[in-house]
């Protein structure tokens, strides 16, 4: 027996509509185990602490190292990625839980579409004209480059529409990451180009005037992105080309 072992509580769901249970799992200890290494070795024995055979969690990862997004989930009541969540650092029993605002696909595997939906709905991309050579794209100064980074490290994870009051099936909200997004690409040379698309967007349903400005998405993110000042920043934005329709009405 190890010297000391790790006890998760899963929440476990076979289908979106078949009933949730709760597993209890006990695996070894090592040093340096995050939650997703204790999840793959209960897939190497999936077996409950009372001994009773069962089929291995569904979770999604990949890049284990907080760069992709894709393996977040609700830990002992806060969002967070499993990837960086160290065991050692986590209350036991650890609890795992899917996210809540998200379509359930099994366990803890959810559909996360909604924000890609939503991103192109805000068409977060550059424009490009055609496949052939464009040349050299316009020059930036490095503060403009510094000022952009944070945001362009955002990795789609939706913790911050998980922990956003505001984000719900009621009122459509994009969240803070869409609107993040919106002023990564405004604020580029060439993205620009599509900018009053993107403003106008965001005047609709669920559009920035459903934010309540209650900040939790900027303390559950992962990568410290700015996405109060995003929003604010995009908010002045919106509010002044309303105020331009107007005039060219």
């Amino acid at each position: 027996m190890p010297d000391r072992t790790i006890t998760l509580q899963i929440r476990r769901q076979a289908s979106p509509d078949a009933p949730a249970t709760w597993e209890t799992f006990e695996v070894p200890y090592y040093q340096g185990m995050n939650v997703i290494s204790a999840m793959r070795d209960i897939a190497l024995d999936p077996v409950t602490k009372d001994g009773k055979a069962t089929t291995p969690i569904s979770y999604d990862s990949n890049c284990l190292e907080e760069v992709c997004g894709s393996c977040a989930m609700r830990i002992n009541g806060k969002v967070r990625m499993a990837c960086s969540a160290l065991v050692d650092k986590l209350e036991q029993p650890i609890k795992v839980e899917p996210l809540s605002k998200f379509p359930l696909v099994r366990d803890l595997q959810v559909d996360r579409s909604v924000l890609f939906e939503n991103l192109k709905r805000v068409k977060a991309w550059v424009p490009v004209d055609g496949t052939y050579d464009l040349g050299a794209g316009p020059r930036q100064f490095p503060k403009a480059q510094e000022e952009m980074y944070p945001v362009s490290r955002c990795m789609s994870c939706c913790c911050c529409m998980e922990a956003c009051p505001q984000f719900n099936d009621k009122t459509n909200f994009v969240g803070a990451a869409t609107i993040a997004q919106v002023k990564l690409f405004n604020d580029h040379p060439t993205g620009s180009g599509l900018k009053e698309d993107r403003l106008h967007a965001l005047m609709g349903d669920g559009g920035i005037q459903e934010c309540g400005y209650a900040q939790l998405c900027v303390e559950v993110c992962p990568k410290d992105i700015p996405l109060t000042t995003a929003i604010s920043e995009v908010g002045k934005d919106v509010m002044k080309q309303a105020i331009k329709d107007i005039f060219q009405r």
